[in-house]
């Protein structure tokens, strides 16, 4: 049980450190686009590569941070049934919905991307528009690390739930344990 709570520990740090890394490219989305936006507007011309770089700047955030999100549990949840439920309901639940959805989802984003990723990488594919930004199959490498990311912490979730079906969930840290409702947010963070 203990080398559970320690994988647990260990997925949840990951995308923990990722997230809080990737987090900081929405500060470079932001500038970007409001670069872009002046360019246009107050000095009439633009950079196309510019206009790549806020959108493949948002795409790997987003892609990145999804672990990140779902260890938060910050993913868009049916929070009628789920929140007011025991933690031993919440531990079934999220069992079910892990091995059920997010993993065959997981499987089959990685088995579409993958072959979609290694074309990218086989020509170094950079972006269609004239001028715009190289290295576009480095953003299309996201979508791999995108599964990967989700698919560990979805794992992270079901070693989470075996440990809390099986009494041990004091093996786990605090912010790695299942908030009770009306627990303050703030420890995940």
């Amino acid at each position: 049980m203990r080398a559970l709570a320690l994988a647990v520990q260990a997925i949840g740090g990951l995308n923990r450190l990722i997230g809080n890394i990737f987090a900081w490219l929405a500060v470079g989305v932001v500038a970007v686009c409001f670069a872009v936006v002046v360019q246009r507007y107050v000095f009439h011309t633009t950079f196309l590569w510019m206009q790549d770089l806020y959108i493949w700047l948002s795409g790997a955030m987003f892609t990145a941070v999804a672990g990140y999100a779902l260890f938060r549990d910050d993913h868009v949840r049916v929070d009628i049934f789920y929140r007011p439920a025991s933690t031993k309901r919440k531990a079934i639940a999220d069992i079910v919905g892990v091995v059920i959805f997010l993993l065959p989802f997981m499987f089959v984003v990685w088995t579409w991307g993958l072959p979609y990723v290694q074309r990218a990488w086989s020509f170094f594919e950079a972006s269609q528009n004239i001028g715009g930004m190289p290295g576009l199959f480095i953003l299309k490498t996201f979508i791999l690390v995108f599964a990967v990311l989700l698919g560990l912490q979805g794992l992270a979730m079901v070693a989470r739930a075996i440990l809390v079906l099986n009494d041990k969930e004091d093996l786990l840290p605090e912010m790695y344990r299942y908030r009770v409702e009306g627990e303050e947010e703030t420890h995940l963070v």
